[in-house]
């Protein structure tokens, strides 16, 4: 291995320390050889039969993993939720450490996929054949699965185009219109206070996919990366543009203290003191299941743009089913994989609630045509569509995204808390991201 690609690697076993919360990380430093999985070979497991552990939140993989057991009666899946997001990744990267407990599929998400891909990590899936579905999925979430290289690392979930989801009863309740910009947003937001001071038109307490998403609707591009050489800038005009319109509201005390996935956010998104969400097109199923009460009250509008009449869009969120290198049986593995995402499991997640990455079924007149009961009836997946082939495809994350994330808090968080503003805590969030990488081997331009 070149000497510089094991001081790097090096590098990210602590990040991985730092970020996660271990004592170590345990990556492999050596090439792991791409093994070759036939067709055959995953016949031959699914004849023999076996259980394969499945480490996963995302809720509509439940019946996946029921319909899977049910077509091949030898199969057991044992479906974990270890944790959502950062709690699962903490999760792995100690069992990674430990040699103990991987489980044999993993969710992870597309910004943290460069991470375990660099670590190697992850198992190649050309070998199975995956890199032949590339015409399977869009071009989003297939970048994301490839990890700025050449390899194919997980196949994709879902994919998470922005929306604006709304509480109608709530705005209908005050007259209120929905906003079509961000700056009809801001003033939705007084209206809203105004009208009821317990209400807030969104709770943010600092969160760094949802700046990211925001970011790069706002035309911001932070990151720019090749290979190990990596840049980072916050200081661009669609930065601005985003910090501006969301600086008043946080100083107009307009936004909802409460944390995102908390108890306390689902009770205000049930209650209506918690009136709208921008966030990803797979967020319905989590509406459904963690807030039945407010079924009918909620409705899917395009997200609202910075520039009025403009249409441009973002990911937020999406995730994908890897392979850990340590995991067991991985012909059966990666039959699971295949059939939950781009096979019949996918129809059994989107009657759930879930929104594919599978092109076929992003184009199709059923699944546009869908019709939401959540949602009073809506037909929200031609939103979503829409806001799909309206999200520009040049953004990046660091290689690195995972511990960027975990310090956001400490830097752009403060501006939330504290006289820090919003590009003040950009400016910090850079600082310390550059450092880090530096430390960790990146070559790091600001």
């Amino acid at each position: 291995m070149h000497k510089h690609s094991r001081r790097l690697l090096r590098g990210i076993g602590l990040v991985c320390a730092l970020a996660l919360g271990v004592s170590a990380c345990g990556s492999d430093d050596g090439d792991s050889s791409r093994k070759a999985v036939s067709q055959e070979d995953i016949r031959a497991a699914l004849e023999k039969g076996g259980t394969i552990t499945v480490w996963a939140w995302e809720p509509t993989l439940e019946q996946v993993a029921a319909d899977f057991e049910k077509k091949h009666p030898g199969v057991e899946v044992d479906l974990v939720n270890a944790g959502t997001n950062a709690d699962q990744y903490t999760a792995l990267q100690n069992a990674i450490s430990a040699k103990k407990g991987v489980p044999d599929v993993a969710q992870i998400e597309y910004y943290a996929m460069g991470q375990y891909a660099l670590t190697k990590q992850l198992t190649d899936l050309k070998g199975f054949g995956a890199d032949k579905l590339s015409d399977t999925f869009s071009p989003g979430p297939w970048n994301g699965v490839k990890a700025g290289g050449d390899g194919v690392y997980a196949l994709p979930m879902d994919s998470g185009p922005m929306a604006l989801f709304y509480n109608k009863k709530v705005f209908d309740e005050h007259g209120i219109e929905v906003p079509t910009t961000w700056a009809e947003y801001l003033d939705a937001a007084r209206e809203l206070r105004k009208a009821d001071p317990k209400a807030y038109i969104t709770a943010d307490t600092g969160d760094a996919g949802f700046a990211t998403s925001m970011l790069w609707q706002a035309g911001s591009r932070p990151y720019t990366v090749n290979g190990t050489e990596v840049r980072i800038d916050f200081s661009d005009q669609g930065a601005k543009t985003f910090t501006d319109t969301w600086q008043q509201l946080i100083d107009e005390k307009l936004l909802a203290p409460v944390t995102s996935w908390t108890d306390d956010w689902y009770k205000g998104l049930g209650d209506g003191t918690i009136a709208t969400l921008a966030m990803g097109a797979w967020m319905p199923a989590n509406l459904a299941s963690g807030v039945k009460d407010a079924a009918g009250d909620w409705r899917v509008a395009p997200l609202p743009q910075w520039t009025a009449g403009a249409a441009a869009s973002a990911e937020n969120g999406g995730s994908a089913l890897a392979l850990p290198e340590l995991g067991g049986d991985e012909a059966l593995a990666y039959a699971f994989v295949e059939y939950a995402n781009a096979g019949e499991g996918v129809r059994t997640r989107l009657a759930n609630g879930a929104f594919p990455a599978t092109t076929a079924d992003l184009e199709s007149k059923e699944f546009q045509e869908t019709a939401f009961s959540y949602f009073g009836g809506q037909q929200a997946n031609k939103v979503f569509a829409e806001s799909a082939a309206n999200v520009a495809d040049d953004w990046s994350y660091l290689p690195y995204q995972v511990y960027a994330n975990s310090i956001f808090n400490d830097t752009v968080g403060q501006a939330y808390v504290s006289d820090t503003t919003l590009a003040e805590g950009l400016e910090s969030w850079q600082e310390a991201s550059v450092e880090y990488g530096t430390e960790q081997g990146f070559t790091v331009e600001k």
